[in-house]
């Protein structure tokens, strides 16, 4: 499926015409015979921007908790959205506000467990100059609907969002946090279970074959997830700026990457760097992170990539494009000490710094160093019955989701 996801139009559709068909098969669920062994629902667990849900479980008097697939900071931030609406500081102005160094400046005061949050560090939808923009209005209303849930689930850990996460308990249910889910899944035994995955590409084998062949630490993976996309120019910036840096690379280009046209690197580049770069158009992330081979990752910072290269130990370049990327990037770079932003435009010399900086200087070897504390902090909050995660998700099936139905 080589084709770019419509984010957009996919929150629209979901929030306008899911209601009535997920109300009915409920219902249908709920009149199955006592034959066709289909137990009633008794509980309802949903995506957080699948609030339309809450007013089917309220008819139907059972539980529903809200998983925010977010991180919580960029949960919080988005909570905060209706702030920068009352205040009028959302829509901007003007829309020369973007580019013209207003979102680096401005300050947003109030938000509690998010110090000297920059306007830059809030979610990409306040770059806007329209007031009915439909995804700043859209991820404002949801996260103001997740107070009506019976929980909230967030897969984070409490050590690495502690901040965050007290301030979201004064304001939201009862949260639970779940995670790194990413070390979660590799303790089932159901090797099955383990196959089963949200991927719409197919992954390369080959990858985790030729990282057998290098050096421990000396490769640097780069992957921008499966949204963001960018143009010619940039991609053309960023090729050169990896074979400047002379470090062997691991680059994931999906056919999508450039916005309306082929994801084509200069043969220039590929000639440059034959001996040392390897191109594929997917793979096996969390395997790839987990190799000896990688020594930094250059990201766009979406949670799951985030999660789990801390989850692996492995330091980053952020290159935040879309949504709360850049509140994590926020925090992957001033908060938790193991990754450095691209600023501004792309440009090759940038590049070729900041991995150059990366995989072999000083800066690179503290946040290697930070990525390994978190990385422990993390395998402790997700590792074994006794783990914050795991009695998290007891204390969520016994005290929400089996909680007795209420009357409607």
């Amino acid at each position: 499926m080589d084709a770019t996801q419509d984010i957009p139009s996919l929150c629209e559709s979901t929030s306008k015409n899911c209601l009535k068909p997920f109300r009915e098969l409920l219902k249908k669920l709920n009149n199955s015979s006592p034959a066709d062994d289909v137990p009633p629902v008794t509980c309802i667990v949903s995506d957080g921007v699948m609030s339309f849900t809450l007013e089917a479980a309220k008819e139907l008097g059972v539980p529903e908790v809200l998983f925010w697939t977010t991180s919580a900071c960029g949960f919080l931030a988005y909570i905060h959205y209706r702030q920068l609406a009352e205040e009028k500081i959302i829509p901007l102005k003007d829309s020369s506000d973007i580019t013209n160094g207003y979102l680096d400046t401005k300050v947003i005061d109030g938000v509690p467990g998010m110090k000297d949050l920059r306007l830059k560090d809030f979610p990409s939808f306040v770059r806007t100059t329209d007031p009915n923009n439909f995804l700043f209005n859209f991820l404002k209303d949801e996260s103001q609907r997740a107070k009506k849930a019976s929980a909230v689930v967030i897969n984070t850990y409490d050590s690495l969002e502690h901040d965050v996460l007290e301030a979201l308990s004064s304001i939201l249910p009862p949260i639970y946090t779940i995670g790194p889910l990413s070390l979660l899944v590799n303790q089932i035994p159901d090797k099955n279970l383990q196959t089963l995955g949200s991927n719409l590409w197919k992954e390369d084998p080959h990858c985790l074959k030729w990282l057998d062949s290098k050096e421990p630490n000396s490769v640097v993976y780069v992957n921008f997830g499966s949204i963001t996309v960018m143009t010619a120019e940039q991609l053309v910036e960023f090729a050169w700026g990896l074979a400047y840096s002379n470090r062997t690379f691991l680059w994931i280009i999906r056919p999508d990457l450039v916005a309306g046209e082929a994801a084509i690197v200069p043969p220039e580049f590929l000639t440059e760097t034959k001996e040392r770069g390897l191109l594929a158009s997917w793979c096996h992330q969390d395997q790839i992170l987990n190799h000896p081979a990688i020594g930094g990752f250059l990201t766009h910072s979406g949670w799951n990539s985030t999660l789990e290269s801390i989850g692996s130990g492995v330091p980053v370049i952020c290159w935040p494009f879309f949504a709360e990327q850049q509140t994590n990037c926020r925090y992957s770079c001033r908060e938790w000490g193991i990754g450095m932003e691209i600023e501004g435009e792309v440009e090759r010399k940038k590049v070729e710094n900041l991995v150059r900086e990366l995989m072999d200087g000083e800066k690179g070897k503290e946040m290697k160093k930070r990525a390994m504390e978190w990385k422990k902090l993390a395998e402790d909050a997700s590792t074994g019955p006794k783990s914050e995660s795991h009695i998290n998700l007891d204390n969520l099936i016994e005290q929400v989701l089996l909680a007795p139905r209420t009357n409607v």
